[in-house]
């Protein structure tokens, strides 16, 4: 997944923000170790949680059996089948990244250092992306990806690379379309539905599936989603991504806040929103 200008946004897990801030001293403005870091219960569990990987091979799972079920219904004279993909956090991983951020004591997305990490083909294959993307092929059902990033004249041929470099299918210039200065790819998406079968979107966000989510309301976006709740697992796919996400913009009105008292005490009221109340 990525977002507007920048790309890429930090989020820290609220569950434990909300534990930092109730067991932490007052809040200095500094980091002082990486317990402190709000980042750290999230990386943690995308490094080594067995249950992260396994909600990626479920989630291809749910397309595969989406994925059959069209083929059975495809008759000739059709429009062809097509699968729509995000690629960070979906059919990329970017694990590698939040595990330097940790090591590096950074809370929040570092442009510099994405923009390396990119370049450099840090990102892998998602668990399970290669095998179900490879089996869409060998039905003859073709994989669009539409992203948005933004590493300069550069940034389409490093998503190229990344997509050839993790062995990924249909890393051609037909199928890949990068959104350099918005993260609203509904544009894209209605064309390739012009002329294919949409069976499957694959994303990690909600905002890669309508830009309709693109919101600044906690409760607006969820009842949005709740409009079109049918449609997961059937039409929509989504990853799961702790680390970041336009819901953090539906909190703060701002993909990117920065490290306050202030931020502090909203991730701790969002966090209690639903609390016990014994």
């Amino acid at each position: 997944m990525k977002v507007e200008k920048n790309n890429k946004i930090f989020a820290a897990p609220i569950l434990f923000s909300l534990l930092m801030l109730q067991c932490a001293p007052v809040w200095s403005g500094q980091v002082t170790s990486v317990v402190s870091n709000d980042l750290t219960s999230a990386v943690a569990w995308r490094q080594t949680a067995a249950e992260f990987e396994a909600l990626y091979y479920q989630g291809f799972n749910i397309a595969k059996m989406r994925l059959d079920s069209a083929l059975q219904a495809h008759k000739a004279g059709d429009r062809p089948l097509a699968i729509i993909s995000d690629i960070d956090d979906t059919v990329l991983s970017s694990n590698s990244y939040w595990g330097y951020m940790i090591n590096s004591g950074k809370e929040f997305f570092d442009d510099a250092a994405w923009d390396k990490w990119v370049a450099e083909n840090g990102p892998v294959a998602t668990p399970g992306a290669v095998e179900f993307l490879n089996y869409a092929q060998s039905k003859g059902v073709e994989v669009f990806y539409v992203t948005s990033r933004d590493q300069g004249d550069k940034t389409y041929e490093y998503a190229l690379a990344n997509l050839r470099n993790s062995k990924l299918p249909f890393a051609d210039e037909k199928h890949l379309t990068v959104y350099r200065d918005t993260s609203n790819k509904e544009p894209r998406q209605l064309e390739i539905a012009k002329d294919y079968e949409v069976v499957v979107m694959l994303g990690d966000n909600l905002n890669d599936f309508k830009r309709k989510y693109y919101v600044s309301d906690v409760q607006q976006r969820m009842a949005l989603m709740t409009e079109d709740k049918q449609q997961f697992g059937r039409k929509f796919v989504l990853f799961p991504n702790p680390t970041d996400g336009h819901w953090l913009k539906a909190i703060f009105g701002d993909s990117e806040p920065p490290a306050t008292p202030q931020n502090s005490a909203k991730f701790k009221a969002a966090a209690a929103s639903r609390a016990w109340q014994p």
